[in-house]
């Protein structure tokens, strides 16, 4: 686990080796200014205040003070370069999560969960982050000044100094069994942050649900087990931590009440003087903070290790849908897309969700998809623009399998309407142009017009530039469904892609809809996933599926006469006179 962690480090740290240089520098100045000073007080004591010279105290006193002030200046200059380079590398390691999640394909994000991901971007890095901060300032400190401080202390008085044979190994001791105890409960602590943000993302995304079937106290005992389980968790982790720094000033005060005791003799027989007690006690009190410092750096090192792994797992996790070594940038025909034996099947899962499908549809044809709940119609849908890859068979666009094309040359030759249409926070301007960055405003309301959304566009404040919420909020399900048509529609692909996109719309909307649609679509490939057949009846081929696999394939009035499932499946929605 440390491992990752400084292999986290190794990576994102080198671009800032200057300014940690210059930290490492600062702080060494800066340190050894810290052990000079107890020496000159010292001095002050024995040579000036002892024997009474005033002109001895000044001059010293004035040293004492320009070293005093260069010391904060470095101080100051080691935080500033220090901030500068932890706050770049957490903002880097963010970039680099971001990049690498933005580029998984849905099985890698089903594999680490939403609300997990999120934590590794935010609350993760920012740990990581601080102690990156907090190295910059006490981790360098601590090793010069335990190591300065038992010289100068050596340097004051040898006998006295006899006793930190045994305060620092007993210090070490203390603190390693506690540390020992905390790396396993930073790691829960993590987990159950990843529990809380899942219930409350689900709790957020499902409030309508929630209040529908009246099932805030549920919800709220839900989320209530979760806090109290994270508060448990860190309690824990919190105890070991609160139980480190008593020990570090126990062991402080008995050493400088046995220092004082010890020295008081050595002064009694003139073994030593008084500022050298006196500086002794400093020079004690700073190898013991300095250990406090080192303590307080092994606190937070098990934290960091533990999201530094996470964040690792993440960073080491490529995509299943990645970009051909060399890709075919430019497909000559208008979209022709076909399947060829396609299977696909979720890595564990005893059955495939799709097995053997073999498919075609021609620029200016329409292909509709039906079958029951899970027979894999969007599995089958998500292959076309890589969702997913398929796992058996080729999915090919213009001849070329769609796993050689280049990924934005195949993306920008598909328009995709998912089952779940999600606008983003924004204006409906905004949302549209997704499609296309440079369209006008005529190409957008055509699009709306299209979409049969013109009329309530036109409807809300300000129109275009009318407010959408995250999400899409702020309008109804069917009017999501239409702005998400028009967004597709704005983009002018060779293939579009309907998921289901017109189960939120009135019967009515549904056929002018599709009407508008034709002229428009005539030139390029449609694929309409639905449930319901007036959906589909009037599209050129029907496709079938029934538990992963083609049952049927071919017009509405061929598979009310060849095919039992499709038969079925008109029976149980229309009348035999509608049927014909």
């Amino acid at each position: 686990m440390t491992a990752m962690l400084l292999r986290l480090l190794r990576g994102h740290l080198r671009p800032y080796r200057g300014a940690l240089a210059l930290v490492v520098g600062f702080q060494a100045l800066q340190s050894i200014a810290t052990l000079y000073l107890p020496n000159l007080n010292a001095d002050i004591i024995d040579n000036g205040v002892v024997k009474g010279d005033t002109g001895y105290i000044w001059s010293q006193g004035s040293v004492m003070l320009a070293i005093s002030f260069a010391q904060v200046c470095l101080a100051v200059a080691a935080v500033y370069f220090g901030s500068r380079a932890a706050m770049g590398f957490g903002r880097d390691v963010r970039r680099s999560l971001f990049h690498t999640v933005t580029g998984y394909s849905a099985r890698e994000v089903a594999h680490f969960g939403a609300p997990s991901l999120i934590t590794r971007v935010t609350n993760d890095v920012q740990q990581v982050q601080m102690l990156v901060q907090m190295s910059c300032t006490l981790l360098v400190t601590a090793p010069i000044m335990l190591v300065g401080g038992v010289i100068m202390a050596l340097h004051e008085d040898v006998g006295l100094s006899s006793m930190l044979v045994v305060v620092v190994p007993v210090m070490l001791v203390l603190v390693g069994f506690v540390v020992v105890r905390m790396v396993p409960q930073f790691r829960v602590v993590q987990t159950r942050i990843d529990r809380v943000n899942q219930i409350l993302r689900e709790q957020l995304a499902g409030i309508r649900v929630v209040r529908a079937f009246v099932r805030e106290r549920d919800e709220e005992g839900r989320f209530a087990d979760a806090n109290q389980e994270l508060t448990g968790a860190s309690l824990r982790a919190g105890h070991l931590m609160a139980f480190m720094f008593p020990i570090v000033f126990l062991v402080l005060n008995v050493s400088s009440a046995t220092a004082v005791w010890i020295g008081g003799d050595r002064i009694a027989s003139r073994a030593m003087q008084v500022g050298a007690l006196i500086a002794f006690l400093t020079y004690l009190i700073q190898i013991l903070m300095a250990l406090m410092m080192a303590t307080f750096m092994v606190v937070l090192v098990p934290r960091a290790a533990v999201c530094a792994d996470r964040i690792q797992d993440v960073l080491d996790t490529p995509s299943t849908v990645t970009q051909p070594e060399a890709p075919v940038r430019e497909l000559a025909g208008r979209g022709l897309l076909e399947m060829r034996r396609v299977g696909f099947h979720y890595p564990g899962a005893e059955q495939p969700v799709l097995s053997g499908i073999s498919l075609a549809v021609r620029p200016g044809e329409t292909t509709a998809v039906i079958g029951s709940t899970g027979a894999g119609k969007t599995t089958l849908l998500n292959l076309i623009p890589r969702l997913f890859d398929v796992t058996s068979g080729a999915v090919l666009v213009d001849g070329v399998d769609v796993r050689q094309v280049d990924l934005d040359t195949l993306w920008g030759r598909v328009g995709l309407v998912p089952q779940k249409p999600y606008l983003f926070s924004g204006t409906v301007a905004s949302n549209l142009r997704y499609g296309d960055p440079d369209a006008s405003d005529e190409q957008l309301w055509e699009a709306l017009e299209i979409a049969q959304a013109r009329d309530f566009v036109s409807a809300m404040p300000g129109g275009l530039d009318a407010r959408i919420e995250q999400g899409g909020t702020n309008v109804s399900g069917g009017q999501r469904q239409r702005l998400a048509i028009a967004r597709a529609l704005v983009r002018r692909p060779d293939i579009y892609l309907f998921d289901d996109s017109f189960s939120a719309l009135d019967l009515a909307t549904d056929a002018r809809l599709r009407a508008a649609l034709g002229p428009h679509t005539r030139d390029a490939a449609v694929v309409i996933v639905a449930q319901r057949v007036s959906t589909v009846v009037h599209a050129d081929q029907i496709l079938v599926l029934e538990g992963g696999r083609a049952v049927g394939l071919g017009a509405h009035a061929e598979l009310l006469a060849t095919c039992p499932t499709y038969a079925e499946i008109v029976a149980s929605q229309m009348s035999a006179g509608e049927a014909a």
